[in-house]
C-alpha cells in the first residue's frame, strides 16, 4: 500500500466529476469484483471500514458495454460507455445516467491498438480535440493489478492500485484490490477509470 506522505500539492484539486467526490486527504478504497457475477452487481466499492461507496450496474453484453456507477444510496454518478467502431478501445464517460454529447465529461483510449502494458490516455471533454497531449495517463499492469494514474505525461502520480490478496475471497470467486486516491483527486473519476479497464481487459478486442 501507498504511503500517506509527501504527497505531491495540487494546484487546484482534480474534481472532472464533482467537488463531493474530493477529500483533503488520501482515500483508501477497496474493489471487489465478482468473477462469475454477470451484469448488475459484479462491482463493489467500499472504504477502509466497509461501506459501500459506490456500486455498478450494467453489463457488457451489448454493443455499447454501458455501464452505470452508483452511490450507495443508488443515485447513478456516472455512465461509462464504448464507443463502437473506434480502433483504440475508446470509452466515454457522462455525468449521471446520461448518453447525451453536453454531459460529457472526459473519454479514454489505448495509446495504442497492440500493447504488452496497460497504458491508456485519458481527455477531458472539451480541452483536447486535438488529441495532442492527454489529461491523465495510466500505466502499469493490470493483470497484477499494479496501475498508476499520472497528470498528463507528467511523473505526478495522483493514485495507484495494489493487489490485497485475501485467500477466502478468491476461494468464494472474487477478485480484490485496492487504489490508493491522492489528496484532493476525485475518486469517483478514479474509480471510473478503474472500470473502463477491467472492461477493456476482459472485454473485446484485446487484454491490456
Amino acid at each position: 500500500m501507498a504511503e500517506h506522505s509527501n504527497y505531491p500539492p495540487l494546484t487546484n484539486p482534480i474534481t472532472v466529476v464533482g467537488p463531493q467526490f474530493c477529500a483533503p486527504y488520501p482515500v483508501d478504497l477497496t474493489i471487489v469484483r465478482k468473477f462469475l457475477a454477470e451484469g448488475e452487481g459484479n462491482f463493489s466499492v467500499t472504504d477502509v471500514n466497509g461501506n459501500i461507496i459506490f456500486k455498478v450496474k450494467g453489463t457488457l453484453l451489448s454493443i455499447h458495454c454501458h455501464r452505470v456507477l452508483l452511490d450507495a444510496n443508488d443515485n447513478p454518478v456516472l455512465s461509462i460507455r464504448k464507443k463502437i467502431w473506434t480502433a483504440h478501445s475508446k470509452w466515454e464517460v457522462f455525468r449521471g445516467d446520461s448518453s447525451d454529447s453536453n454531459d460529457l465529461l472526459f473519454y479514454a483510449k489505448r495509446s495504442s491498438m497492440v500493447q504488452f502494458k496497460t497504458q491508456l490516455n485519458v481527455f477531458l471533454a472539451g480541452n483536447n480535440t486535438n488529441e495532442e497531449v492527454c489529461d491523465f495517463k495510466i500505466k502499469g499492469s493490470w493483470s497484477q493489478r499494479s496501475c498508476k494514474i499520472y497528470i498528463g505525461d507528467s511523473s505526478n502520480l495522483i493514485a495507484q492500485m495494489h493487489k490485497k490478496h485475501i485467500v477466502q475471497s478468491m476461494l468464494c470467486g472474487k477478485d480484490n484490490f485496492m487504489v490508493t486516491v491522492y489528496p484532493n483527486v476525485n475518486y469517483a473519476f478514479i474509480v471510473s477509470l478503474i472500470l473502463i479497464l477491467n472492461a477493456i481487459n476482459e472485454n473485446m478486442d484485446g487484454k491490456v
